[in-house]
């Protein structure tokens, strides 16, 4: 940082006459001499009347330009530095501006000098979006390959491994009980456990409260009694804006926890305001997730459910993606916020979900296999986890479960994959009923369905169902 000195001078007072009266000291008057009469001559006089001339006409000139100048400064509000000093800064009268400074200033940004179009500067974003942005940790345990596993030695079993990966999220409201939080569905997927980090760095449990797989989106929910006086004052929730209204070219700032070291802020322009996604593992677009703000601001891992702004500090995207390659640069994704506000309202209505020991779980009691894109696309079943067999006399049959069945939904949240559908189960307990939405056929035609079903008693590790692997039986 670089100091300045400010040199400092004195200014030595004009010197002052003394009264004449005293200049000798003693109190006594000056001897007063006569008055010597000087002649004058006729060139001294006629020289005197021009010299008055002249200076009677600098005298009236100078009075109508400054009768002028002071007109037009009238007519034109513009004030000296004087008058600015006696009536208050910016022209007000001394009242008003004793009345102004005394107004307390209000939560809205404080803008810049170039703040006029209503920006502010990247700072001011930073600091008045940052309270709002969380990071958070997901910790899950996860089967690994060990050496002897990944060459089929007999007897050799997985490995179980804790993991930990990190993402951002947005502070977007509260209900009589919980701060609610809006994140990417892909940063809270697996978790046995979500931890949230305030910008004053304390950490609080988290839980789930919706997912929509389908558009990349979760709430999850901190109870405001865990919560201290002092982590309270210093968040708020984000003010959310129109990206349909973004035009490509404007400034934006991506805000969120890039690579799990902290917020950090990074600032770019809109590249695109539509554009759509093809995912690498299939080859396929998603119409439901079609729509993306593209931006040059730098997203990285870690930045995933932060938050994309506008230059009046409005949220107008959530950090979903980057295109990650050696010739790439400068291409990250943002959901926009317009579209999916009703989603996430959705989501943010949800029963929280508490997970239940694993002992407690409970399981459908089926057998499940995921339907890859590619069947998906030649045969024209439905996205969603295939049911492969239903036993006999169980719970599921009961209900009207059957075998070709593709199970969509658990309780209104969306199931992509049995890894989802798992995820999801691992907040239920056994005998705990659950709703279904199902794509049944019906006519030689898939038609929508719900089936209400009692959860049973999960065997061996809890698990719901499997990848062609028999399930519980209820």
């Amino acid at each position: 940082m670089s100091e300045y000195s400010y040199n400092n001078y004195d200014q030595n007072p004009y010197m002052q006459n003394q009264d004449m009266g005293n200049a000798y000291g003693n109190g006594a008057p000056a001897p007063q001499q006569p008055p010597r009469k000087r002649k004058s001559s006729g060139r001294a006089a006629r020289t005197a009347k021009k010299i008055g001339a002249i200076t009677l006409s600098a005298v009236l000139f100078g009075g109508v330009a400054a009768g002028t100048f002071q007109t037009v400064n009238y007519l034109t509000g513009y004030q000296t530095s004087q008058e600015q000093a006696q009536t208050g800064t910016g022209g007000q009268t001394g009242e008003s501006a004793s009345a102004a400074g005394s107004t307390e200033s209000s939560p809205i940004l404080q803008t810049t000098a170039s703040a006029s179009s209503g920006e502010a500067s990247v700072a001011d974003i930073a600091e008045a979006v940052m309270p709002s942005i969380v990071s958070i940790t997901n910790r899950s345990v996860q089967e690994v390959q060990n050496y002897f596993s990944m060459f089929g030695y007999y007897g050799s079993q997985p490995m179980e491994q804790e993991t930990e990966s990190v993402g951002s999220g947005i502070i977007i409201g509260q209900n009589d009980s919980e701060l609610l939080i809006v994140t990417n569905n892909h940063v809270v997927e697996g978790a046995d456990s979500l931890t949230v980090s305030f910008i004053d760095n304390q950490a609080y449990e988290a839980n789930l409260k919706g997912t929509d797989s389908g558009n990349d989106l979760a709430v999850i929910a901190v109870p405001l009694a865990d919560l201290s006086a002092d982590t309270m004052s210093q968040i708020k929730t984000a003010t959310l804006g129109d990206s349909d209204s973004l035009r490509v070219g404007e400034q934006v700032v991506a805000i969120g926890n890039a690579l799990g070291y902290g917020q950090s802020v990074t600032t770019g322009i809109v590249s695109a305001t539509n554009r759509t996604l093809t995912t690498a593992a299939d080859n396929s677009t998603d119409s439901s997730t079609a729509a993306y703000i593209q931006t040059d601001a730098a997203i990285n891992p870690g930045n995933s459910g932060g938050a994309l702004v506008n230059m009046q500090g409005e949220v107008i995207g959530i950090n979903s993606a980057k295109l990650a390659s050696t010739e790439v640069e400068g291409m990250g994704y943002a959901i926009p916020i317009t579209r999916v506000s009703s989603i996430i309202s959705t989501l943010m209505n949800e029963t929280t979900l508490t997970r239940v020991a694993q002992e407690a779980q409970g399981s459908i009691g089926i057998t499940v296999t995921t339907v890859p894109a590619s069947v998906t696309q030649a045969y024209g079943i439905p996205t969603g986890v295939y049911v492969s067999e239903v036993p006999s006399g169980s719970n599921a049959e009961a209900a009207g479960l059957r075998r070709g069945d593709v199970i969509t939904a658990l309780d209104g949240r969306s199931v992509t994959d049995v890894s989802q559908l798992q995820d999801l189960l691992q907040y239920y307990s056994a005998g705990q009923s659950v709703t279904l939405t199902v794509q049944s056929i019906e006519n030689n035609a898939y038609a929508e369905k719900t089936i209400v079903t009692m959860l049973t008693a999960s065997v061996g590790n809890g698990a719901a169902a499997g990848n062609g692997a028999k399930a519980a039986e209820g």
